[in-house]
C-alpha cells in the first residue's frame, strides 16, 4: 500500500527467507533480529527514515517469555533506535486489551501486560507517536471497512484492513498523541479514519 502510494519502505525482517516476499511487493528487506540487535543496530537499519511501524510480534504458539522479548523489549528497543537515529514518527501496532491487561500468567495475559508496557513506553517518549489497537487479527482477505474508535471494543479484524488504517496514520500528523481501536466495521477505511480523528 505504502509502496503503490509512492513511499520508499524498509522492512526489518529476521528471517532471510522472507526477503523475496518484500522485493516483489515493493520494499527493501534488511535482516535485523529485533530480538538478538542491539540498539545501536536496529539505528542503522532504519537509519533515514521518516517513520517506524512497530508491528512485530511472537507469533501464536509462542510462549510467555517470547512476549515480553519481542512484544514489549522489541518495541522500546525500536523505540530507542528511533531515538538514536532521529526518526521522530513513531507508530506502534498493540492490542485491545492492552488498556486494562488482566494480571493471570497465562500466555494471553502475560501478551497483553507486555503490549500495555511498550505503549506506555511509546506515550511517555518525547516521539510523534501513534498507538493503534486492533482486535483479533485474521488472516482473512481485507473488507476495506472497518470500525475505529478512541474507545476500547473488540472484534476481529483483517491484517490486510489494520495495514489500510495504518498507511494513513502514516500520513496523517493529526493522529500525533492518540490510540486508536481498529475493528471490522461497516464503514469505508477512510471514511472510519476521517470521523475517528
Amino acid at each position: 500500500m505504502l509502496v503503490a502510494r509512492g513511499d520508499r519502505v524498509r522492512g526489518l525482517i529476521r528471517n532471510p527467507e522472507h526477503e523475496t516476499d518484500l522485493r516483489v511487493d515493493g520494499s527493501e528487506p534488511v535482516v535485523c533480529d529485533l530480538e538478538s540487535a542491539a540498539a545501536g543496530e536496529v539505528a542503522e537499519a532504519i537509519a533515514g527514515a521518516d517513520a517506524v511501524v512497530f508491528a512485530a510480534g511472537a507469533g501464536p504458539g509462542s510462549g510467555a517469555e517470547r512476549k515480553l522479548t519481542v512484544d514489549r523489549d522489541g518495541a522500546v528497543k525500536l523505540l530507542e533506535a528511533a531515538r538514536e537515529a532521529g526518526v521522530e514518527r513513531y507508530v506502534v501496532v498493540s492490542s485491545v486489551g492492552a488498556e486494562n491487561p488482566p494480571d493471570g500468567d497465562d500466555v494471553f495475559s502475560v501478551y497483553l501486560r507486555a503490549k500495555a508496557e511498550a505503549d506506555q513506553a511509546v506515550a511517555a517518549s518525547d516521539r510523534a507517536w501513534t498507538i493503534v489497537r486492533p482486535g483479533r487479527l485474521t488472516d482473512d482477505p481485507g473488507t476495506g471497512r472497518v470500525r475505529i474508535t478512541l474507545e476500547p471494543h473488540r472484534a476481529d479484524v483483517p491484517r490486510e484492513d489494520v495495514a489500510g488504517v495504518l498507511e494513513l496514520v502514516l500520513h496523517d500528523d493529526a493522529t500525533v498523541g492518540m490510540t486508536m481501536y481498529v475493528n471490522a466495521g461497516d464503514d469505508r477505511v477512510d471514511e472510519a479514519f476521517a470521523q475517528a480523528r
